[in-house]
């Protein structure tokens, strides 16, 4: 069962481990990222599901080669290899996952990977960013009945609405959109983190954040502002790879785990009034008090009715309709005023 909808519907924050390149070649790192995911208090472990024949060609002119950034001089075709998880262990990580307790998932790139994971009992899928735009590739994913998590980066509010239409489309309504910024690592004031409110809005499903930023502030930030989803990339200390630049140390990501559900139980629901731990200090409000001896037949004034704490008396919206009325009674000095004192 993939714990996703439950952790939102209990006002939770579901936290996505991402491994991406990160296992560096081998599939020992592979699973023990795994192992300190779950420890740092992951809800799910994700990968990614492709060749790099399902994503591009092995071309070699310009249009095939990376300029600038983390990858610059990379052709596609041997980032994609030297980055992806093969076929072959994902089953494997799928089960360490079972074993440790937290959620598989993981993106597809190709309608194939999408037949793979579901040979393997892969529960829920993601769609990266760059493939937004793919619209068969979404079909074909969310036509399996299995929770869609979207993320969102580079996208215009039409190609955004196009993919949450191409689940609908096919049946699925079990759907997450994250907020994301293409960038790696990403720039704080590119991050339009305001955007995640408005996304909740527009499209009426959960939102939450893909976070290629550096540190945890964003994460933070993104729950105080209704993120119910949270993915990072992490990785093992030492271990080089094609994301490791732009990824989390596991350290790095407990804390951030942790920080991330303290701002979820900051931010709480929409709820006024006192709280438990307020109602033992609401005696403590002002409220309209005697603040001199009044005898029968005297006159309220401001000086001898006043507003203090504690809150005994008549409230203090009342004092306009007291003022220059006649004490019924004699009040003694201290005594908590109510309208039944005065004529």
């Amino acid at each position: 069962m993939f714990h996703m909808f439950e952790k939102i519907r209990g006002n939770g924050v579901y936290v996505i481990a991402e491994m991406s390149a990160n296992h560096g070649g081998s599939i020992d790192v592979a699973l023990e990222i795994v192992r300190q995911s779950a420890k740092a208090g992951a809800d799910c472990l994700k990968i990614q599901t492709y060749t790099a024949d399902s994503i591009t060609i092995d071309c070699d002119t310009e249009d095939f080669r990376i300029h600038g950034g983390l990858w610059d001089g990379y052709k596609l075709y041997d980032l994609y290899t030297d980055a992806g998880t093969p076929y072959e262990w994902q089953e494997s990580i799928r089960k360490e996952c079972e074993k440790c307790g937290i959620d598989f998932l993981s993106t597809p790139f190709d309608s194939e990977a999408v037949d793979f994971l579901e040979s393997i009992g892969c529960e829920a899928y993601k769609i990266a960013s760059f493939e937004l735009v793919d619209i068969p590739l979404i079909e074909y994913a969310a036509s399996k009945g299995k929770p869609m998590v979207i993320s969102c980066g580079m996208s215009t509010v039409d190609e955004i609405q196009d993919a949450v239409d191409a689940c609908l489309r096919v049946g699925n309504d079990q759907l997450v959109l994250l907020k994301c910024c293409s960038e790696y690592p990403a720039n704080w004031k590119d991050m339009h983190i305001a955007n995640i409110p408005d996304m909740m809005l527009r499209f009426g499903v959960p939102v939450g954040l893909s976070d290629h930023s550096e540190g945890s502030i964003a994460a933070v930030v993104a729950v105080s502002m209704g993120a119910s989803v949270i993915e990072k990339h992490v990785k093992i200390e030492d271990i080089v790879s094609a994301d490791s630049e732009f990824s989390m140390p596991m350290n790095q990501f407990a804390e951030m785990v942790s920080s991330v559900r303290d701002a979820k139980t900051i931010a709480g629901t929409v709820q006024y009034g006192p709280t438990v731990g307020e109602e033992g200090n609401l005696k403590f409000r002002r409220s309209l008090f005697a603040v001199k001896d009044i005898m029968v037949g005297e006159a309220i004034t401001v000086d001898n009715v006043r507003s203090i704490r504690p809150s005994g008396g008549l409230k203090t919206k009342y004092l306009s309709s007291i003022l220059g009325k006649k004490a019924k009674i004699n009040i003694p000095f201290g005594t908590p005023m109510s309208l039944e004192m005065v004529e």
